[in-house]
């Protein structure tokens, strides 16, 4: 081989992906998806009082405190004697990257309005440290850190992670306020079925406005279509997610659900299949990295959906589904990569 091919083999370096820089760093990403949050906060305040504020901080706090701690421990390098000054510039503590934050956010997003205070720091520490800081970290966690948080808290504490209660106006907040003072922190609702469990049990079904809108009963982030909907809007339009996965996962469901008989659009405006295909499923560090791989995964998510919702004991299928893809995805990533381009064998002696 002459020196100059060797020395152009010499130049190729591997390193971890992504190859392709856009100048967006973690701080925008993960900007954008609380920018995309505040409807969705807004409008589960306006269906259920104050109460879903604090499970939102709750697990936020917890989030980020937990991920510090891991960071401090693992830290070789942290000045004890000036804890402050070694948390600011220690470049192995990265808390204020925002994903910890995110990930308490979009954990707060999967419970049930209902839950005991105590469940969404539980479900931040799971999240964190076996869901992420396990497997290295930030970019390289294999699953989805608030879905293993949210998978967790169901496989413990069933009873509590499928107790809903019915949206109420906000003149029925103030006076039950001003009744009971504790009802600032506490909710004093009737329970009902969600859309999925009332299809499911042959009760009596939601109509598609009240879905779209968010008057039913669910999970803090997935009551109402319309806030997921703007959200999806703004991330596309900044690039921060790709069409790639939402679209054929949303558009299985849709297939799917139609060849079974069933109503397409009361499954697609149901659950957290919005929440799931939008924010959740798109997480670039756990989702494929080819744009055939994204298809096929968005294309597994929907067909694992419909068979749980159909075929299950769970109503709900996005949380499995979306755990399931990201363990598969090595596998997609190995079978849709392109091939390598050989180099060329001119100037060989």
């Amino acid at each position: 081989m002459s020196e100059k091919v060797k020395n152009q083999e010499e130049k190729f370096i591997v390193s971890r992906p992504p190859y392709i820089k856009t100048g967006e760093t973690i701080h925008c990403l993960m900007f954008d998806i609380l920018i995309v949050a505040g409807p969705i906060i807004f409008l589960s305040i306006y269906f259920y009082g104050l109460r879903p504020l604090w499970i939102i901080l709750l697990s936020v706090l917890a989030a980020v405190g937990t991920e510090t701690i891991i960071q401090i421990i693992k830290a070789k390098d942290f000045d004890w004697k000036n804890p402050i000054h070694s948390l600011v510039t220690n470049h192995t503590i990265t808390f204020t990257d925002g994903s910890a934050l995110v990930t308490g956010v979009l954990l707060a997003f999967t419970l049930p309005v209902s839950v005991p205070f105590w469940v969404p720091p539980l479900g931040s520490i799971v999240a964190i440290a076996v869901g992420k800081q396990v497997f290295g970290g930030v970019g390289n966690n294999i699953f989805n850190p608030a879905l293993v948080g949210r998978a967790f808290l169901l496989a413990s504490w069933p009873s509590l992670m499928t107790t809903w209660v019915k949206p109420q106006s906000w003149s029925h907040y103030l006076s039950q306020v001003s009744l009971h003072p504790k009802s600032w922190f506490w909710i004093d609702a009737v329970t009902q079925a969600t859309p999925l469990s009332a299809l499911k049990t042959g009760l009596p079904s939601y109509s598609l406005f009240d879905l779209f809108i968010g008057r039913t009963s669910g999970c803090i982030g997935e009551i109402s279509a319309l806030a997921i909907i703007l959200g999806a809007i703004y991330l596309l339009y900044k690039g921060t997610i790709t069409r790639d996965i939402p679209i054929p996962y949303i558009g299985t469901v849709f297939l799917l659900t139609f060849l079974l008989g069933k109503d397409p659009l009361y499954h697609i405006l149901s659950g957290g299949l919005m929440l799931g295909a939008f924010y959740m499923a798109t997480d670039p560090v756990t989702s494929p990295m080819t744009k055939k791989g994204r298809l096929s995964y968005g294309f597994i998510l929907g067909i694992i959906t419909v068979v749980i919702r159909n075929f299950g004991a769970f109503p709900e299928g996005v949380c499995y589904s979306i755990l399931i893809g990201n363990g598969l995805t090595p596998l997609i990533d190995r079978v849709t990569r392109p091939k390598p381009v050989p180099l060329p064998l001119t100037g060989l002696d």
